[in-house]
């Protein structure tokens, strides 16, 4: 049986780390990465793993001990047990490895990587021979992080370059991270549930002889795994309260770590809050020691937040508040009236519906109706069906509706604008991207078609085929829902007559398409049987009056109803 030290391993260059919670006791037998204690620094709380398993022969830390990595914590018996090698960090400044035994090299652990066709193997240690690279969380497009939904591919998985890793879902999309070199995963800094932030290294990366000798030499990090990166810890890492005595023991996410506990701004005690929560309660003037928390260990939530404005403006929590807020819906229980399932939703539901609600509180929105003769338009449409065969591309009516949404806000440019500054500037863009909504299994999402007055049909029903395979499949990337200047809705291939869209702010409109219909028109001496496309234009009437929209209209159906304006 040997003897072995377990050491501080880098905490993020904090030193004097406080120990405010002891995990284990003499005797205890620990399993490999299990947690020993928690530490707190001005930076940051965390728990400190176990790097090797065996039975803890002594204890040399106590709450209220300050630590700095390389510190021994404690003394462990192990039969022949090795170091993990993704729990191991860089060497630095001649200091032993974490799980080292002190005074001999800790045991090598293979790791096999295959390389090759004919997957021959070579033999990759805990001690770093070969390269490794730190797997990060690419721009997410928000600054509200992501929520890690999946993990796709256990430690030791051998991934080509392009494979996907994780499953993201932030509040614009659900994404694939995809491997950025071929390898074998050694190490995961993260796990499911966990909230990341753009930059956050979440995995480690053995490279493959191929994409080592592929890769500049700055890509790669060393000889040996990164440190863990600043992830976003859960709740279940901040220490308990009584374990800090007399303070709280709240924790606040910051730059995806979980940092001590903060004042709240304007009030006078200590608060568990995360910095989007304490942003939302500057805007909304509120003292977060006034809230009531009800998430892990008194967490006040965003939820929490909202009731409390909810019920100070229903008069509930301010004196002041008057009658004129919103009343909320009260809960029922369903289940008195028969068999129920409760079904969590998305993440982009969610925020789908939040976005729908803000849109609809804050903009003045106006309707407006219209119908085009799409009859000539169809028969050019099916004319061309077996070019669209040769092409491999299914032409519907969508491309020609885009293109014509792309003509129309260019002789109408008020629609494609933005408010700024509160309301006092109007951004006129000269571009044109428009967003189509797309309707999948984990909600609405609205892929965005670039510079579509600048592209063709076929180039728009090829693009528009991909980006909504792409949806429906969750392989968006937050920049292919960027920078829409307009917004298409379109519910002719699932049915309805009409429908008012909800404009996607900061656009000033949205177009809203029903099913096309065949309909008797009177053309001055007899009724004639044409299909009408019934359009509603949804518009912010702050920006676009009555007639900006109504010349929008009339440019939108001529267009429509005769292809050939389209190209002069």
């Amino acid at each position: 049986m040997a003897e072995e030290r377990i050491k501080v391993p880098d905490i993020g260059g904090a030193e004097g780390a406080e120990v405010v919670e002891v995990l284990i006791a003499v005797g205890d037998r620990i399993d490999l990465e299990q947690s020993l204690i928690v530490v707190e620094s001005d930076k940051a709380s965390m728990e400190i793993p176990a790097s090797s398993a065996g039975t803890v022969t002594e204890l040399r830390v106590a709450v209220g001990d300050a630590v700095s990595e390389g510190d021994v914590i404690l003394t462990l018996a192990t039969e022949g047990a090795t170091s993990a090698p993704e729990q191991m960090p860089p060497e630095r400044d001649g200091a032993p490895s974490v799980g080292a035994t002190e005074g001999h090299d800790p045991a090598p652990t293979p790791l096999t990587e295959v390389t090759g066709a004919d997957a021959d193997t070579t033999l990759v240690n805990e001690r770093g021979e070969g390269r490794f690279l730190s797997v990060s969380v690419p721009d997410l497009g928000s600054d509200q992080g992501a929520d890690l939904v999946e993990i796709l591919v256990p430690v030791g998985t051998v991934v080509a370059e392009g494979d996907s890793l994780v499953l993201l879902e932030s509040d614009k999309a659900s994404m694939e991270l995809p491997a950025p070199a071929g390898g074998v995963i050694t190490e995961w800094l993260v796990s499911a549930g966990d909230t990341v932030q753009e930059g956050a290294v979440i995995a480690t990366l053995q490279l493959s002889e191929a994409a080592l000798a592929a890769a500049p030499e700055s890509k790669t990090a060393g000889d040996a795994p990164p440190a863990a990166s600043p992830v976003a810890v859960s709740a279940a890492a901040a220490p308990a309260p009584e374990a800090a005595g007399e303070r709280h023991s709240g924790a606040v996410e910051v730059a995806g770590a979980v940092s001590a506990p903060q004042e709240s701004e304007g009030g006078s005690g200590l608060v568990y809050a995360g910095p989007a929560v304490r942003k939302l309660a500057r805007e909304f003037g509120v003292a977060l020691d006034r809230v009531h928390g009800s998430g892990a260990r008194g967490r006040i939530l965003k939820e929490d937040l909202q009731r409390y404005v909810a019920g100070a403006l229903a008069g509930a929590g301010d004196a002041s508040a008057t009658a004129t807020a919103l009343p909320t819906v009260p809960e029922l229980d369903f289940s008195r009236f028969g068999a129920i399932e409760r079904l969590s939703r998305s993440r982009i539901d969610k925020l789908t519906a939040s976005n729908m609600v803000r849109s609809w509180l804050n903009v003045p929105h106006v309707t407006q109706f219209d119908d085009a003769d799409i009859s000539e338009l169809e028969q050019f449409r099916k004319a061309m069906k077996s070019e669209a065969e040769q092409r491999e591309v299914r032409l519907t009516p969508l491309p020609f509706i885009v293109k014509a949404c792309a003509l129309a806000l260019g002789k109408n440019p008020k629609l494609k604008a933005s408010l700024a500054d509160g309301g006092e500037t109007l951004v006129m863009k000269h571009y044109c991207h428009i967003g189509m909504a797309v309707d999948t299994p984990g909600g609405l999402v609205v892929p965005v078609i670039r510079d579509v007055d600048k592209k063709s049909i076929w180039t728009l029903a090829a693009e528009i085929a991909t980006l909504a395979n792409k949806a429906r499949d969750k392989q968006l990337k937050p920049e292919d829902m960027q920078g829409g200047v307009f917004t298409v809705s379109s519910l002719g291939a699932i049915g309805g007559r009409g429908f008012t869209p909800i404009i996607n702010t900061p656009e000033v409109a949205i177009l809203g398409v029903g099913r096309a219909a065949i309909q008797p028109v009177w053309d001055g001496e007899s009724f004639q049987p044409r299909s009408l496309l019934p359009l509603a234009l949804s518009y912010d009437h702050r920006v676009v009056n009555g007639g900006d929209a109504g010349r929008f209209m009339t440019a939108l159906t001529a267009l429509l109803a005769d292809v050939r304006r389209m190209v002069m």
